[in-house]
């Protein structure tokens, strides 16, 4: 059973979103929240979800500030932004500060599902049509990369291999498989990687494939 909260100052949205949620199999709303600091006081006395489905937009503390807590104090919450923008210059943003996935409010409940599934799963949600904004600002291939501080580095060939399957939504299990190695070698690359490359979470290391067009099959 996954355990979701909402977080969203608009009544009628976060409980239609709630009711549809809890229509769907292994899915289960714990709570709705109209504010991110109401969220705040439940985390300080009751257990956490493991998804939380954040709006973007909100008075007193936004979801981008919301967000910036939880990766600090419950880093083991997976955050979903929920937003009326699509724009390329925000979502690199969402996803460079942390965030887990990215949805628009008019997503279907399919892919509203795959996004909860994902995300528990594979740790990451990013849509095609986010993958096709994202690519149209991507960069040629190059031989060298810079984290994001602007720092050169490279990767190793087997590092881009791992990082290739972890956007394909690869489990770490899958990749050791294919690959022919252990889970903890693939979880030693994961971690190497995220170092290398500076970001927070999965969604990180795939905007980064996706900026340097190493998001291909293997």
């Amino acid at each position: 059973m996954i355990r979701l909260a909402i977080v969203d100052d608009q009544q009628l949205f976060r409980e239609s979103l709630s009711s549809l949620i809890n229509s769907i199999p292994n899915t289960y709303v714990v709570q709705c929240f109209e504010s991110a600091k109401n969220f705040q006081e439940f985390l300080l006395h009751e257990p956490a979800p493991d998804i939380v489905l954040l709006d973007l937009q909100m008075p007193e503390m936004n979801g981008m500030e919301l967000n910036d807590f939880l990766h600090k104090k419950h880093p083991e919450i997976k955050v979903i932004i929920l937003s009326v923008h699509d724009n390329e210059r925000l979502i690199s943003s969402l996803i460079r500060s942390g965030v887990d996935g990215y949805l628009t409010k008019n997503c279907d409940k399919q892919e509203l599902l795959k996004a909860i599934h994902n995300v528990y799963d594979q740790g990451f949600y990013i849509n095609k049509y986010t993958m096709q904004i994202l690519q149209q600002k991507s960069l040629h291939k190059v031989s060298s990369y810079e984290n994001i501080n602007g720092i050169p580095f490279q990767l190793t060939k087997r590092e881009i291999e791992v990082l290739q399957l972890i956007c394909k939504e690869y489990s770490n299990s899958e990749i050791a498989a294919k690959l022919f190695l252990s889970i903890r070698t693939v979880e030693g690359h994961r971690n190497r990687l995220l170092q290398k490359i500076g970001c927070r979470n999965t969604a990180g290391l795939v905007l980064f494939a996706i900026k340097y067009q190493l998001h291909i099959d293997v």
